[in-house]
């Protein structure tokens, strides 16, 4: 079956490939100060945990391409407010009142994309407070990761009104805007995609091995970032394609194991609809 290593879009059906019966068998693990104490050592402890997954990873033929791995922890509203004011000179808001997320671009579209994402943002009363360009080190990546790896943007959103009635209403409305943006601005030659957007997580992931994504991150390797929380996960696409967006932890969550609920999950709820 052909597939190009150079495209980030995944192949069609094709001979005995079928995309409805992809399989994932991964590794997965967390850490979390269950007081909420917010310290670094979670990261190095979550660093350690993930070089211990190694084995339940898997790497291309390159031998230097991970099936993805990835980092969600919570949102480290200190080191932001340091780095967007002393790099960008931007204040954040009190945590709660705001969200951020990485997203991935491609080269082409990036200012198109941000454009449409700062359009849809404002339909929904939100403004977009700055963008950071993410700092990475792409040196450790393999060949075939590098083919493919997007351009980064993280971008800080909130209210245009602050709102008093707490975070459940920022929450929403930023769920809003993440369905929005990853339905319509994605094009067969756009690349678009949003790792997280919270105002309580982060997600750092990519196309790594368990070990590349402490390398690549480098907001991972600053102690000022501090954490009450770290879900790790590396993947082991048995019979997938990976890619810099099927990374985990996704969202909300990380699985482990041959979990393929989606086609049970959609007769599910269809079920249930009357």
């Amino acid at each position: 079956m052909p597939y190009d290593e150079n495209s980030w879009t995944l192949p069609k059906a094709e001979g005995l490939y079928d995309p409805s019966l992809e399989k994932d068998a991964c590794g997965v693990g967390f850490i979390v100060h269950i007081d909420g104490k917010t310290t670094h050592q979670v990261l190095l402890d979550a660093q350690k945990l993930s070089g211990r997954m190694v084995h339940r990873g898997a790497c291309s033929a390159d031998n230097d391409t991970g099936d993805g791995a990835g980092a969600l922890i919570g949102l480290p509203h200190s080191f932001y407010y340091e780095v967007v004011k002393n790099e960008l000179g931007v204040e954040l808001p009190d945590l709660g009142q705001y969200a951020t997320g990485i997203m991935f671009l491609d080269k082409e579209h990036a200012e198109e994309s941000k454009k449409r994402f700062s359009e849809i943002a404002e339909s929904l009363d939100l403004t977009i407070l700055v963008w950071r360009d993410v700092p990475s080190d792409n040196a450790c990546l393999g060949s075939m990761a590098r083919k493919t790896e997007p351009t980064m943007a993280q971008v800080f959103v909130a209210p245009k009104t602050p709102k008093t009635t707490g975070d459940s209403e920022v929450s929403k409305a930023m769920f809003m805007l993440r369905k929005l943006s990853t339905h319509q601005i994605p094009q067969d030659d756009v690349r678009f995609y949003l790792c997280s957007l919270s105002t309580s997580t982060v997600v750092y992931k990519g196309q790594f091995d368990p070990c590349q994504l402490w390398e690549y991150y480098t907001d991972l390797k600053n102690t000022a970032l501090v954490t009450h929380l770290c879900i790790v996960h590396t993947r082991f696409s048995t019979n997938t394609f990976p890619s810099w967006e099927r990374a985990h932890p996704m969202r909300y969550i990380a699985h482990n194991g041959e979990i393929n609920t989606l086609r049970g999950n959609v007769n599910l709820m269809q079920a249930r609809e009357g």
